[in-house]
């Protein structure tokens, strides 16, 4: 069977655009200087043998005024795509928006599916041939982060659901925009796959930490309309599910402790992944996973090994994107996150490699390659061989 991705490992490019708790908006590509040297970034991936990458668009800077649109910010990227040949999935909102808009709108709605459909026809007019497309990052995180605990704008507290359901009525309008145009068009529905135990294991905590659990679940249930059928969710819309998974993606109800790798109750990921697939039928893209400092090259081998044993087991895992591709700084503190693959730009746009980590990715191309190899030539030998 064909892969869905250029290829199974990926680079993402973080592109958060929020503002923080202390109101000031982030702006990662612009701090990475990726929108500047977009195409030497896709050129080293491309070296290093990954021809897929996430990538994103600022909607703030691109609809300063209402349905006016000025796509300069993000045209060197699309044109670095194009040139290059690399395949890259849109991510169209990254915890950001314009300023002027409330996020628990219906014109908020309305304005994104009208900036959708813009963005859409500007890569039918650039050439674009394939699309990929996240309509909207971690529905499920930002409605607790921006709705819960006033983490993010616009700083609300009991408003996680109002929000939740809202995004999932962007979502849906902006999917069937993308359709419209493109009808062949893949969307990519992420959010962070999580797991929660209790504490004291008194069944009260029990329960409530299987409910809490259980909410990782609600956004993609409204995405394909098994849950609140009236916000418009159908089948198609949960096309491809992408899962967000770090070294903190485990805890405890309600102390918040997390529950790592070495925990004796550390549920193994490829379960998580399975779980996923019973319950949606759907291909699944690890679409971020990372960490930082000297342990970059042993989590992303643990994260490989458990998706083979995912695979082996029949969930079809069409890929793992390595995010973020190349060190930022923190979102609240500027501080200089080593997390990724490649440094920071020097004014050439050179990077320095991280090479342990390069040399674990390598030894995973070549090891996937072979295998591809061996299964597409045994057909070929059967029927040589008249088996």
């Amino acid at each position: 069977m064909q892969s869905i991705f250029a290829s199974d490992i990926l680079g993402g490019f973080e592109c958060s655009t929020h503002i923080n708790y202390l109101g000031k908006r982030v702006d990662v590509i612009s701090a990475t200087k990726h929108d500047v040297f977009a195409e030497q970034d896709y050129r080293r991936l491309l070296d290093i043998g990954i021809r897929t990458a996430r990538d994103g668009v600022r909607w703030h800077l691109i609809e300063q005024k209402p349905y006016e649109y000025d796509f300069s910010s993000v045209l060197n990227q699309v044109r670095a795509a194009r040139k290059t040949g690399i395949q890259i999935i849109w991510d169209l909102f990254h915890y950001g928006f314009p300023e002027d808009l409330d996020l628990l709108s219906a014109e908020f709605v309305e304005r994104f599916n009208a900036f959708t459909k813009a963005f859409v026809k500007l890569l039918v007019q650039e050439g674009e041939q394939n699309f990929f497309f996240c309509p909207l990052n971690e529905i499920s995180f930002y409605s607790w982060i921006a709705g819960d605990v006033a983490g993010f704008y616009p700083f609300l507290r009991g408003r996680g659901d109002d929000i939740k359901r809202n995004l999932v009525r962007a979502a849906i309008a902006a999917s069937q925009a993308i359709r419209d145009i493109r009808p062949e068009a893949r969307l990519i529905n992420t959010d962070p796959a999580i797991h929660i135990t209790s504490e004291n294991k008194t069944p009260f905590e029990t329960e409530a930490a299987e409910t809490h659990r259980q909410g990782q679940f609600h956004a993609m249930d409204m995405l394909c309309g098994r849950r609140e059928p009236e916000l418009g969710g159908k089948p198609e819309y949960l096309d491809i599910i992408g899962l967000n998974y770090y070294t903190d993606n485990q805890w405890r109800y309600e102390t918040g402790h997390r529950v790592f790798r070495e925990h004796p109750e550390y549920r193994s990921f490829h379960s998580i992944l399975q779980e996923y697939f019973t319950r949606y039928n759907r291909p699944i893209l690890i679409a971020e996973t990372g960490v930082e400092n000297e342990v970059r090259p042993d989590w992303f081998r643990f994260i490989c090994e458990e998706l083979k044993t995912a695979k082996n087991a029949g969930v079809p895992v069409e890929g793992v994107c390595l995010y973020p591709i190349v060190n930022h700084p923190g979102w609240d503190d500027d501080r200089h996150c080593h997390n990724g693959l490649w440094d920071y730009a020097d004014e050439f746009g050179n990077r320095e490699i991280y090479e342990p980590l390069a040399t674990a990715i390598k030894k995973e191309i070549t090891l996937r390659n072979e295998k591809k190899k061996t299964v597409a030539i045994r057909p070929l030998l059967a029927k040589a061989f008249g088996a």
